[in-house]
């Protein structure tokens, strides 16, 4: 599974006849309630934990009301023009080129082992945690139970997460009572759900631990381990900016999908790339859609603009991270 933010969540849970409604809102009931934990304490059994360890595990976990509360608020994605300033500030540019940096070494000796260019590993530690420095305040044992087993909609979804940081606690040696993360139960300086913390961490420090919470090293390595896997191509094109502002019938912006067209469906006559680039109009691509006030601007996304989507599926996070990674190169540079 995949890093998680605040802009995730989309996919709808079945089981009509495990649900209850109140005040028009979808609450698994007390007996819904007993049979997942049943079920979720033998999947543990089968996976190698004692019963013991599983009812200890269960007990230190507190149903968290701000986590239904911050999950179930309604979130209105925000056109182009106002996203982009929350993360692209010059305060974040700072910090990034400081962080930067301090991990010279580490930096380019992750971007070297797993072929990710640097400046976008540094662009998602600043995109998620603003490097380290908000890294989430909800216990991520609490966030995963209560949205286990309270909140129907993906309780599937965190019940497997949850078992999956019960692995994950034990392999890494974790504390949980005091690991913090998001309402999502993503944690560390990438913010990564416990599934991908297990597939995707990596003990870039060789300390033998993996440590994406207290080790920033473990953490680089990690997020270029996270692209590397998912198919990154360094120093190839992650989107270009198209001629037009407005697209015809036959074509459509990207929302999630998997993707359809080649660059040869997208490029035209009337649609054509802002700067003259060199591509395989085979290769797979998509349309990214930007809202600005008075009108709308379009670019191509190609292979590593799409990677950047399986960290999160919004393309304005995206885009956010692409034109920040190039801010942050661009500064360093300079330097």
């Amino acid at each position: 599974m995949k890093p998680v933010s605040q802009l995730f969540f989309a996919l709808l849970l079945g089981g009509a006849s495990m649900l209850a409604q109140a005040d028009d809102k979808v609450i698994p009931q007390e007996g819904d309630i007993s049979e997942l934990k049943t079920a979720f304490t033998e999947q543990q059994l089968s996976a190698g934990f004692s019963q013991a360890e599983i009812d200890s595990f269960l007990a230190s976990a507190q149903y968290n009301q701000k986590v239904i509360d911050a999950i179930t608020t309604p979130w209105e994605a925000k056109p182009w023009f106002q996203y982009h300033p929350i993360f692209l500030t010059d305060k974040r540019l700072e910090k990034g080129l400081d962080f930067w940096h301090s991990h010279d070494t580490t930096i380019a000796k992750a971007a070297k082992t797993y072929q990710v260019d640097p400046e976008i590993i540094v662009a998602i530690i600043g995109i998620e945690t603003f490097y380290g420095g908000y890294m989430g305040t909800y216990p991520v044992i609490d966030a995963l139970y209560t949205l286990g087993f309270h909140y129907t909609p993906r309780a599937d979804f965190f019940r497997k997460e949850l078992a999956q940081l019960q692995t994950l606690a034990k392999e890494e040696g974790l504390d949980l009572s005091a690991l913090k993360g998001s309402y999502a139960g993503a944690m560390g300086y990438g913010q990564f759900i416990p599934s991908s913390y297990r597939h995707f961490a990596v003990d870039f420090s060789g300390d033998g631990r993996r440590d994406l919470v207290g080790n920033p090293v473990d953490a680089i390595g990690s997020v270029a381990n996270y692209f590397h896997q998912h198919g990154w191509q360094k120093g190839a094109p992650v989107t270009l900016p198209l001629t037009t502002h407005h697209l015809p019938a036959h074509l459509k912006a990207w929302s999630g999908e998997k993707l359809s067209y080649k660059v040869a469906d997208i490029l035209s006559p009337t649609i054509s790339l802002a700067q003259n680039v060199d591509l395989d109009v085979q290769q797979p691509a998509l349309l990214v859609e930007l809202e600005q006030q008075d009108s709308k601007d379009y670019w191509l996304g190609l292979n590593n603009f799409y990677v950047i989507t399986r960290y999160n599926r919004s393309p304005l996070y995206a885009m956010a991270v692409y034109q920040f990674s190039q801010r942050l190169k661009d500064a360093y540079a300079k330097q």
